[in-house]
């Protein structure tokens, strides 16, 4: 058996997080998931949390599909059912925190959003990422807190990072280690390491220039920088927990998680029920994507998928229609701000578009809406005419960040729900409206909390559009 693989049915997990965005997380999974699978290794990713980017990171490491759990939007059956999917048949399922280690909001137990909810929910160890650039012993006062601020997250290991020299580590590394906290590794201060960022977060896999040899030279430094087999060792038996821990406080002791060698449900019965995902909008499906167009997460198009969709993808960029033979449209999120004078003059496109809105549904999601619109103005204040499929303009010069979960009532019929239905996301956008223009609101929005934020996005015929992404279904 080749050092690392376990029994067939016995996937292993570990948790990387840190104390903020911006630690490493990303550049470490990334070296972290090319070093196991180099060593033969299935290794697979997940992300905790809302995010589009990461995960198509994870796909380019590992070669399979990455995943976003998320114990906020997600019911406890989905969130099980999508692990269970990435752990079929891996030797090991790194799950990246996002953000930090316990931030997530305030909500029932095992709902915060939060990596830490899967650590507990799923009994995975965390490897902590500590970027200790100016500080040395401090270093161990932060760990500390980590390892005793919540009895039932296990802090398994840490790996220094932005160590400035031999002598740096040699004042941090004991300084953690006298709290019985191994430190695995120790990663030099690099900055041609770094991954290059945009407004929305990095800039995509498939738009960083040599992808594959960034993610070799990664490997090479976690390779020479970590202690592979530590990590190996450090991971766990993927616990068999429903996605939701009890209602009372947490007990020290984790006495409600299950026994960690009984996994997760068979294939069998791996497709969540209706009430917990978001069914196909129609039987053939023209999705956007490119540049521009990428926002959609891997959970919703394989459940797509699994129902018996099929997806036609095409790229306004390249000045492509949406495909005629489809049901619906959907136009995801992305960067259009960064493209609007080539997509203004995608005539094919738009005409199109415009074509099928005739007819069939279209649906927009955040960057998708605003180029549903009558007009977007870039980052320079040249305002570009869009669809002209909804009535209102957004701007990317005026910007302000708009971030957070969102549960939306949709007010009528679309391609995400029924009239009724409630559906937890998120929005995180810099454009902001400014002119809302008169067509119907699309839906209510609420934030995590419940608090009520006012009518959102617009409906206008066959077209709708939100600046809100769907994740899935709620129950209420």
């Amino acid at each position: 058996m080749r050092q690392g693989v376990n029994p067939p049915g016995q996937p292993r997990g570990l948790i990387v997080g840190a104390a903020r965005s911006g630690s490493g997380k990303t550049s470490v999974t990334i070296g972290l998931l090319r070093a196991l699978k180099r060593r033969g290794l299935n290794v697979r990713a997940a992300k905790s949390g809302p995010d589009y980017i990461d995960p198509e990171f994870h796909r380019a490491a590992t070669g399979h599909s990455g995943v976003n759990l998320d114990s906020w939007a997600m019911e406890p059956v989905l969130l099980r059912d999508l692990l269970a999917r990435q752990g079929a048949g891996a030797d090991v399922v790194i799950v990246e925190s996002a953000m930090g280690l316990f931030d997530g909001v305030d909500a029932a137990p095992g709902r915060s959003g939060a990596a830490a909810d899967l650590a507990r929910i799923y009994g995975l160890p965390t490897l902590l990422v500590l970027d200790i650039s100016g500080q040395s012993q401090t270093a161990g006062a932060i760990a500390h807190g980590f390892a005793t601020h919540d009895p039932a997250v296990r802090i398994g290991g840490v790996v220094l990072n932005q160590v400035a020299s031999e002598r740096h580590e040699a004042v941090v590394r004991p300084a953690i280690e006298r709290l019985g906290l191994p430190v695995v590794g120790a990663i030099r201060r690099n900055p041609e390491i770094s991954l290059p960022e945009r407004h929305l977060g990095l800039v995509q896999a498939g738009e960083h220039a040599a992808l594959e040899a960034f993610i070799d030279q990664m490997a090479d430094v976690v390779e020479a920088s970590v202690d592979l087999d530590a990590v190996l060792a450090l991971a766990a038996p993927i616990a068999a927990g429903q996605g939701e821990a009890p209602s009372s406080s947490l007990p020290p002791d984790s006495s409600w998680l299950p026994p960690a060698p009984s996994w997760l449900p068979p294939p069998s019965s791996w497709l969540p029920p209706p009430s917990s995902w978001l069914p196909p909008p129609g039987q053939r499906i023209a999705i956007a994507r490119d540049a521009a167009f990428s926002f959609i997460y891997p959970h919703v198009l394989q459940g797509w998928r699994d129902a018996g969709a099929e997806i036609a993808l095409f790229s306004p960029l390249a000045d492509e229609a949406p495909d005629a033979a489809s049901d619906v449209c959907w136009l995801p999120g992305g960067y259009p701000e960064l493209h609007a004078g080539q997509l203004a003059a995608a005539s094919r496109f738009m005409d199109g578009l415009r074509r099928f809105a005739d007819t069939r549904p279209v649906h927009g999601e955040c960057g998708g809406y605003m180029v549903l619109g009558a007009a977007l103005e870039d980052a320079e204040g040249v305002t570009h005419p869009m669809a002209g499929l909804l009535g209102h303009v957004t701007s990317y010069a005026k910007r302000r960040m708009n971030l957070g979960y969102r549960e939306a009532r949709l007010l009528a019929d679309s391609p995400v729900g029924a009239a009724g239905d409630v559906i937890r996301g998120h929005e995180f956008h810099y454009s902001r409206l400014v002119s809302a223009g008169d067509d119907a609101p699309l839906a209510q929005l609420a934030d995590s909390q419940g608090r009520d934020l006012g009518p959102s996005g617009g409906r206008r015929g066959h077209v709708t559009g939100c600046y809100f992404h769907a994740i899935a279904r709620h129950s209420v």
